[in-house]
């Protein structure tokens, strides 16, 4: 009987909380990749590939991070880096917005709890339309795909021949995917390379940068940008995005510049269109892409700091992009200032945000710079290096950034587990899962109010 009950308990929890399917899916994701990397097919060596490089590079693939244990074209066979792009792929935009697409399709008709379902997996709003909103999504995400694609095979077909259409597919989905992984030892200039030759090159540059961009801006924001025309006025949360995002990126292209201008290990080689061109990427590719057309370790200390920071920082939530995201910063910084300015109203844009909101955004960010420091601090025990690399690469994990200072293949055992502890968590992200595995029902203690308690702060 206790057997039944707990199987009926489970049952229920994950027939009404959608965020445990979410979850679960994720985790069913990296659980097949890392079964098919393991097969001897899709390793060169025609070896099986060890179960904590095999998981971690499945995690790294499914959350659409780029931190990698083996170099992708070097150590994985043909049908090894299909099965890793496919886990960008379906790791990027999620298996429920797949599923959906797929459904429809079919022509089914979708029940309340499935649209519900739908609408948490993409971070809209409502669950009205989300049937024809998943559609597009991946016909937008496929023509971008297909257009980066184009570009960038404009670039590798010369240059590899007809493997560079190959190369500019797997790279234009792995960048708006906002995952780091590259093929780039193909050229033989050495492993773990990414675009460390592309400085010169804006096509392949741009194009990149543009995709992981796209891919960060997510899909309520697309939807909201394209119903402009119609609707003449856009979501209080498409402007905090469109404001923040640019902000970000040429605020970080400038320290970049400025920072590692003379450095002769970064941007100090490169003639000035290429150290533009190098600290604008260097500034993009933290929303949580992980290519990298500098040496990160090689920066100075400022520059890995403002890197690490603008990692944490991350994407647009929806977006195939990770970290603490754009929305829960900007709302954060705003409250600061209006602390500052004594107000106790949080107003951006003529919108007053309510309290519930700002207490989320705080938890967000409190609870995962707790979750990074601690794993910082353990591997920092474990490892014994710079504990500015560590961090760099706890973050990196976290947001789903692929950013590495190269410590990742000689990393312990533990080490390795906790970063892909850090990738799940920093994919599905960290409230979802807390609120996946808590199973507390929303109607308890709602209708009791407590006295005010006062407490002295600061």
């Amino acid at each position: 009987m206790r057997l039944e009950a707990l199987k009926t308990r489970v049952k229920n929890i994950i027939n009404f909380r959608p965020t445990v399917l979410i979850v679960l899916s994720f985790f069913l994701l990296i659980c097949v990749g890392t079964l098919l990397l393991m097969l001897p097919v899709s390793a060169r060596d025609g070896k099986s590939t060890d179960l904590i490089d095999a998981l971690f590079t499945s995690t790294s693939a499914s959350c659409v991070t780029g931190l990698i244990v083996e170099d992708t074209y070097q150590h994985w066979t043909l049908f090894g880096q299909i099965v890793i792009i496919s886990l960008i792929q379906v790791g990027g935009l999620g298996i429920i917005t797949f599923a959906t697409f797929f459904y429809s399709l079919l022509g089914k008709k979708f029940r309340i709890r499935s649209m519900v379902l739908a609408q948490e997996s993409i971070s809209y709003y409502s669950f009205q339309g989300i049937t024809k909103l998943v559609k597009n999504v991946i016909l937008v995400t496929v023509s971008a795909e297909l257009l980066g694609a184009l570009l960038l095979s404009t670039r590798f077909v010369p240059e590899y021949g007809l493997k560079g259409i190959y190369m500019g597919v797997f790279h234009s989905i792995a960048a708006f995917c906002n995952a780091g992984f590259d093929l780039m030892s193909i050229s033989g200039k050495g492993n773990f390379t990414s675009l460390l030759y592309y400085n010169n090159d804006p096509v392949v540059i741009y194009t990149i940068g543009s995709l992981i961009i796209m891919g960060g801006l997510g899909f309520v924001v697309w939807k909201d940008i394209y119903d402009y025309r119609k609707n003449k006025s856009l979501l209080l949360h498409t402007k905090l995005v469109i404001t923040i995002t640019p902000v970000l990126i040429f605020g970080g292209a400038l320290i970049f510049f400025l920072l590692e201008y003379n450095n002769p290990a970064t941007l100090g080689q490169l003639d000035l269109p290429g150290k533009i061109n190098a600290a604008m990427f260097q500034s993009i590719t933290p929303r949580t892409a992980g290519f990298n057309s500098i040496n990160q370790n090689a920066m100075s200390g400022l520059s890995k700091l403002t890197t690490i920071i603008l990692m944490f920082i991350g994407a647009a939530p929806g977006s195939t992009g990770g970290g603490v995201k754009v929305t829960t910063f900007g709302i954060v910084m705003i409250a600061i200032l209006s602390q500052l300015k004594g107000s106790d109203e949080i107003v951006i844009f003529k919108r007053r945000l309510t309290f519930p909101t700002i207490i989320k955004a705080l938890a967000i960010i409190g609870f995962s710079a707790l979750l990074v420091l601690i794993v910082t601090v353990v591997m920092t025990l474990i490892e014994g290096r710079p504990i500015i690399n560590i961090l760099f690469e706890a973050v990196s994990a976290f947001g789903t950034v692929g950013l590495t200072t190269g410590m990742t293949p000689y990393l312990h055992p533990i080490s390795k587990l906790l970063l892909i502890m850090l990738m799940f968590l920093g994919r599905v992200g960290p409230v979802t899962f807390a609120l996946a595995l808590t199973m507390i029902s929303h109607k308890n203690n709602t209708d009791i109010v407590y006295p005010e308690g006062k407490v002295i702060v600061g």
